[in-house]
Formats: structure tokens, sequence, C-alpha cells
């Protein structure tokens, strides 16, 4: 090999490297900054505490309520899209944009409502001390919250 196809060969394995050190960095940052999987007040985590069948049963009773609802997520997901377009609009419909934005909080209001009206008759099913170990988490999550909410953000 030549010293010029050599000097090409290690200028592009430079290059290369830089490139995969930047993903990396990148990748460790947005590891750090990005918001938790589960959000704070997750009903599904509050049930984490509960015996493994208990657990999976509740699990499967929101995953249940969710999928009952998937049509109000899905027009929830359409008022988000309408709410972007007339944001993106030359021209600015503040009656139009309140009511896109509106119908995304019936949306997710409904939801949350149907999600935790199934994890109450869960819950109506299930012993005193499984109930007490569903407060636990309650307040875990509670703790949790507070915590964070007091932390600088990043």
């Amino acid at each position: 090999m030549s010293s010029r196809t050599l000097k090409v060969i290690c200028a592009v394995s430079i290059l290369l490297n830089i490139f995969l050190i930047g993903a990396v960095a990148g990748g460790a940052a947005w590891l750090r900054t990005r918001p938790p999987l589960l959000g704070v007040g997750s009903i599904r985590v509050v049930g984490s505490e509960l015996p493994a069948d208990e657990r999976r049963a509740f699990r499967r009773a929101l995953r249940e309520a969710r999928q009952e609802m998937r049509p109000t997520a899905m027009a929830g997901r359409q008022a988000r899209d309408d709410a972007a377009a007339l944001l993106r609009a030359p021209t600015f419909d503040r009656a139009a944009l309140s009511d896109a934005l509106g119908r995304v909080r019936a949306a997710d209001i409904a939801i949350r409502a149907h999600v935790e009206e199934r994890a109450i008759a869960f819950a109506a099913s299930l012993p005193p001390d499984e109930r007490a170990k569903l407060a636990e988490g309650i307040e875990r999550r509670r703790v949790r919250a507070a915590a964070q909410a007091t932390e600088t953000p990043r």
C-alpha cells in the first residue's frame, strides 16, 4: 500500500472513531436526562408490592382497562395532531386550539378515570393486608414525587 492510501485509511478511521464517541456520549446524555418510563403517579407501579399472582392479575386488569379505552386514546392522539397542526398554521386560531387541547384533556381524564375505576374494583377484591400494600405503594410514589419536585432541573 502506498502512503497516500494509508493516510486516507487513517483519516477515515479517525472520523469514524469521532462519530462513535459522539454517539456514545449523546446516548449517555439522553439516558441521563430522559424522563422515567413510568410516571411518578403510575398506578401500575403501585401494585408492584403485591404477591406475584395478584400483581399479574392487577396488571392484567389495568391492561384490559387501557385496551377498552383504545378508541378514546386514538381520539386523544388525533386531537394532539390537530393541536400541532393548528400551531403550525400561518394564522393563529385560538378557539380551535383551545378546543383541540380540551379534547386532549378530556381523553386523558377519561382514560385515567377508567383505569382508576378498574384498580378500585380490583382493590375491593383484595384482603386488607394486600390493600395495605397498595397503600404503601401509593405513599412511596408520593414521597418520590415530592423528592423529584424539589430536585434542581437538569
